[in-house]
């Protein structure tokens, strides 16, 4: 595989609520000079509301529907992009194989704790609109690690680092990964 076919491969997102998977997604997706796609903002597009909206009328279930057609379609497409995930995505075996058969997935990996402090006066996410957001966050992450765990194909911890220092990592750890898998082909 040449280099422009690596710069080409769709890249997938994966990680908890306000991990950093869009800003860190936009930034690679410039990097590699590749579109971007936030799967939570095409899933708005489609439905025509806030996914808290649609989350509070309809519900977990409902929702999740149209991720996982989002997901589909937008991977499917064969257009190579970097794709931001949400964060529950993977709660989906469909969604799990679609990222796995399609792009290289990549699993911003948080600690609960960083995240209640980045996500503490978000009112946005349905998930953390409880009493005790941090007590979520570990309950989630408690569920959703080991998933993500197993679809990822890279895993980059996020603690201590700029969202530069994420870009530039996950390019060169995307680059080495393609070269590997050319080396075996």
């Amino acid at each position: 595989m040449n280099l422009e076919a690596r710069q080409r491969a769709s890249v997938a997102l994966i990680g908890m609520p306000g991990c950093g998977k869009s800003t860190i997604g936009r930034q690679l997706a410039r990097l590699r000079q590749l579109a971007f796609l936030d799967s939570d903002h095409e899933i708005e597009r489609f439905l025509g509301c806030s996914i808290r909206e649609y989350f509070d009328r309809e519900g977990e279930a409902a929702f999740r529907d149209i991720e996982q057609r989002v997901i589909a379609e937008t991977l499917a497409s064969g257009q190579a992009r970097i794709v931001a995930t949400g964060g529950g995505s993977v709660l989906r075996p469909a969604n799990r194989d679609a990222m796995k058969a399609r792009a290289t997935v990549v699993y911003l990996h948080t600690q609960p704790e960083d995240l209640a402090r980045r996500l503490s006066r978000d009112t946005q996410r349905p998930l953390l609109q409880v009493a005790d957001p941090r007590q979520r966050l570990r309950d989630l992450y408690a569920v959703r690690d080991p998933i993500y765990r197993e679809v990822a194909d890279i895993v980059v911890d996020t603690a201590h680092k700029s969202a530069t220092m994420l870009v530039n990592l996950i390019s060169m750890q995307l680059d080495m990964s393609a070269g590997s898998r050319q080396d075996a082909e």
